[in-house]
């Protein structure tokens, strides 16, 4: 199974790229987290150029989110809300369809309980227009138990995918 984990967060020392990382190190056997850095190279959404003219780091976006069983996305909150590049990567694909009922995780790398619950709500709304199958949603707190947060994450989306498989 491969999963592709994706960021919200542009900033190089993220948490929730340190959550992604952790996810793909933690992973068990059988399941393969990919993460995709290529937010930042997406352009602002212009439905002019979507099929065939779509710019090249658009495509790429594309073939990636195509070329994996589920997603995770580990973001932060920003204004209540989702990040800018985060929304502008899913306005992208709303019209293709890559993620048209696919098994998406949601979450949030978190310095204490309560944090980030907001912008996941905004990233949810934004997700059922493309009717995802939904995992997880709730942040998950640095700490002692993030690693098993992680896992606990991880073993949702592989049983989504085993349940939307069948």
């Amino acid at each position: 199974m491969r999963i592709l984990g994706v960021s919200g967060s542009l900033q190089a020392s993220s948490g929730n790229l340190t959550l992604l990382q952790t996810a793909a190190r933690i992973a068990p056997a059988g399941i393969e987290v990919v993460l995709f850095d290529g937010l930042r190279d997406l352009p602002p959404f212009n439905p002019d150029f979507e099929g065939e003219n779509s710019p090249a780091a658009v495509r790429e976006w594309r073939r990636a989110i195509s070329g994996c069983d589920a997603m995770l996305i580990a973001t932060p909150e920003y204004g209540h809300s989702l990040p800018g590049a985060l929304k502008n990567g899913i306005d992208w694909v709303i019209g293709s369809a890559e993620l048209y009922e696919r098994v998406v995780a949601i979450t949030s790398a978190v310095g204490g309980a309560g944090r980030g619950t907001m912008g996941l709500g905004a990233l949810r709304q934004t997700l059922e227009a493309v009717s995802a199958v939904i995992v997880g949603g709730e942040p998950i707190v640095r700490g002692t138990n993030f690693e098993a947060d992680i896992a606990d994450l991880l073993q949702q989306i592989a049983d989504a995918v085993s349940r939307s498989k069948s």
